[in-house]
């Protein structure tokens, strides 16, 4: 473990690198650059709300709020992920020419998306500001489920940018789970109109938790219980050891298939 942190302490001058240079690759030739980052949410939550509030027969309060909580979260999970995905294969040319720890290429890629994160919650507390809505002491707490939603993004990340490097069908398959698991977790909808064999199911959705958390710290002043931060914990931790682990017996066959 300590010759990992050494290492990983060597190679993060490259890993502050590769972000920088994500950054100005999003944003290159774009009049408002990352501001998109901002504006994207809010644009969307415009668009959702309009067609919920006439569309659909149940209603949620401070929706805009509701709906941003939800999204930016699961956004995070997905941005990461995705691009995480391409990560070994984008990197085949350098990976072939110097020696560079493998993992630094997903983590990268988990990191800027956190980062992307970071100003999409600007929009959030625009709403906050716009509809007036009460800020509680709790929320505080919501580096809390970000962390678990961060280090689960990273356990999923190693995993999908091993998987890729074999089977490139991966990429599409990925794009159509993470289609349904948008559904299946309750961004637009609130989890009050599921029954409780629905909502059983449900719990097995390790976003259903994170949103879950995300919202009881932002919107209603409530600290979860330690019951619900050891199933979050469990989760992003197992996920995470899982991805390492199947990364590391991995990762020496890259080079025969990039």
């Amino acid at each position: 473990m300590l010759a990992h942190v050494e290492t990983f302490k060597k190679y993060k001058y490259l890993l502050k690198n590769l972000i920088m240079k994500d950054i100005k690759l999003k944003y290159r030739r774009s009049i408002l650059g990352i501001l998109w980052s901002v504006l994207n949410p809010l644009l969307m939550m415009i668009v959702i709300s309009a067609v919920f509030s006439n569309i659909f027969k149940f209603s949620v309060a401070n929706f805009p709020i509701y709906y941003l909580t939800g999204s930016t979260l699961f956004n995070m999970l997905s941005e990461t992920t995705n691009s995480a995905m391409m990560s070994i294969l984008g990197a085949s040319s350098l990976i072939k020419k110097v020696y560079i720890p493998k993992y630094i290429f997903p983590l990268e890629k988990c990191l800027f998306g956190f980062i992307n994160f970071l100003f999409s919650m600007i929009a959030v507390a625009i709403m906050y500001v716009i509809l007036g809505y009460p800020v509680y002491w709790t929320i505080l707490l919501f580096p809390v489920p970000v962390f678990y939603t961060l280090v689960f993004a990273i356990g999923i990340s190693m995993i999908l940018s091993a998987l890729s490097v074999f089977f490139r069908d991966i990429i599409h398959l990925y794009s159509v789970l993470l289609t349904a698991w948008t559904y299946f977790t309750p961004i637009v909808y609130p989890q009050e109109i599921l029954s409780d064999k629905i909502k059983t199911i449900m719990s097995l959705n390790p976003m259903f938790h994170y949103v879950q958390y995300f919202r009881d710290v932002l919107m209603y002043n409530t600290v979860p219980g330690f019951e619900e931060n050891l199933i979050c914990a469990a989760i992003a931790l197992g996920t995470l050891i899982v991805g390492l682990l199947f990364f590391k017996v991995k990762q020496d066959k890259f080079i025969l298939y990039i």
